[in-house]
């Protein structure tokens, strides 16, 4: 049973990192091409729909056990430390006051776009057969 609460506390810690990233793309002093790329993170972490989907076996967990915390730990790394602990104790105020975990739909759009354009680009390879 310690394993699984070891990765009970490593899933919230990443839910709680994905909220730092939202507080750190709204944050004035963080730098444009870092807002993007917390953007970019924060969309597809909140997204209801996964770039993935879970029903394919073992590819539908990889999204959320390999890439999503790989792009949050890379993004949390380039923050600056005194900005990182500032959206921390923001993010942590925000736990406080609310009991949901915010959705952010515009990447499920993102998800779907990436989709679509995945099929059209298939599609123009099986007609150029």
């Amino acid at each position: 049973m310690a394993i699984l609460k070891s990765i009970r506390a490593w899933a919230r810690r990443i839910k709680f990192d994905a909220l730092t990233l939202w507080f750190a793309w709204r944050h004035p002093l963080t730098p444009t091409w870092l807002k993007g790329i917390c953007l970019f993170v924060v969309a597809y972490a909140l997204s209801p729909i996964d770039l993935i989907p879970d029903f394919i076996p073992v590819l539908g967990y990889l999204d959320d056990a390999i890439l999503l915390p790989a792009l949050i730990w890379l993004a949390l790394r380039m923050l600056s430390p005194d900005l990182l602990r500032n959206c921390r104790s923001q993010a942590q105020s925000w736990v406080e006051r609310h009991l949901h975990r915010p959705r952010m739909w515009a990447g499920a759009v993102m998800i779907v776009l990436v989709w679509v354009l995945a099929l059209w680009l298939l599609w123009l390879w099986w007609q150029a057969r």
